[in-house]
């Protein structure tokens, strides 16, 4: 199939066959305030050494500020914060608000009761059509025993029984 004859809904709905995992990416800006969204681009790249990638549109008015900063923090959220989840997708002025965030490396927040946090120094960033890849170098980790939130055909699932 060419290209031109790619049909944006339906590559949106194929896409969304694919389950993953619900984040939100957060990096403290300059002047050390706090500032994150919702992401599920997320993904591993390597173990040796220790990367992980996502995507942060070119729209995003966040971009200037991850454009800027040395590390990144990926807190993917455990199965009950679908609410955390949405205050971070939104265009809310004050997302981190009631929050009792840690700061990470390089001080980017760390919010509570995640499934994992994943701590990253920037290592790369690269413009790919209408994104940004951002690619981290993992130097701390944490994981919970909490199940993730996931996301799949447009709509936020919990973690299902384990399948052999």
């Amino acid at each position: 199939m060419s290209r031109q004859h790619l049909n944006g809904r339906d590559l949106r709905r194929a896409l969304g066959c694919f389950a993953t995992g619900v984040t939100v990416v957060t990096t403290a800006t300059r002047e050390g305030a706090h500032v994150g969204l919702t992401v599920n681009s997320f993904n591993s790249l390597s173990l040796d050494p220790p990367l992980v990638l996502w995507s942060l549109g070119l729209a995003s008015t966040l971009r200037k500020h991850f454009e800027v900063a040395s590390h990144f923090a990926v807190n993917v959220l455990a199965d009950g914060q679908l609410a955390l989840s949405r205050r971070f997708a939104s265009r809310a002025a004050r997302k981190f608000a009631r929050l009792e965030v840690r700061e990470g490396a390089g001080g980017a927040p760390l919010l509570p009761d995640c499934a994992a946090w994943f701590e990253c120094r920037i290592v790369s960033r690269e413009r790919h059509g209408d994104h940004v890849l951002m690619i981290g170098e993992v130097e701390r980790f944490t994981s919970s025993t909490r199940k993730p939130l996931l996301f799949l055909h447009g709509h936020y699932a919990a973690a299902g029984k384990r399948v052999v």
